[in-house]
């Protein structure tokens, strides 16, 4: 891999920063709602100790961001780049969630549109896991264009196996429906 898959990412709104250990305070906050997981496939990540492996994950991934405002300085939630396939030329965004107060304001189509414009730069396709049950997200996927492609059984980092089904954008296609 001769890129980064940790660039610090903005827009006029957001900022994609390096999530670090001295984060997880104020990334614990957002993430300790239960209504942010209720249609996740690991519906407890809201407790302290499910976050702590969510997080320990996501340090160890070295793909992971905090989403910030930037008007603000207010942590709005986590995403991240993983598991790049080199021989597939394809990477996975995954990992993705908001604080309940971030919902409906256009925020994940504006933050997926900073990350897939940098990461197409260098691989042909992107993946995402979204849980079976997870439908506002697959919605919110469909929306920029995703396409159901698979159904797997995914371990996240630490905890049990779970359903769900996999999303491909291509390079070719975002372009062409990226029109902003």
């Amino acid at each position: 891999m001769n890129f980064s898959i940790q660039p610090v990412l903005e827009n006029e709104k957001y900022q994609l920063i390096p999530l670090q250990k001295g984060d997880f305070e104020l990334l614990y906050e957002v993430a300790s709602d239960p209504k942010v997981w209720e249609q996740h496939p690991n519906k407890d990540r809201y407790k302290r100790e499910v976050f702590e492996n969510f997080f320990k994950g996501a340090m160890e991934s070295q793909g992971a961001f905090k989403i910030v405002e930037k008007s603000t300085g207010n942590f709005l939630g986590s995403t991240r780049f993983y598991d790049f396939d080199e021989s597939e030329n394809r990477i996975f965004i995954g990992y993705t969630f908001y604080g309940a107060n971030s919902w409906g304001k256009g925020i994940n189509p504006q933050v997926k549109k900073l990350m897939l414009d940098y990461i197409f730069q260098f691989v042909d396709k992107v993946h995402f896991h979204i849980g079976k049950e997870n439908f506002r997200s697959q919605i919110a996927l469909e929306r920029l264009g995703g396409k159901k492609i698979a159904e797997e059984e995914v371990a996240y980092f630490g905890e049990p196996t779970r359903t769900n089904i996999v999303y491909e954008i291509t390079k070719e296609n975002h372009f062409k429906v990226d029109k902003s």
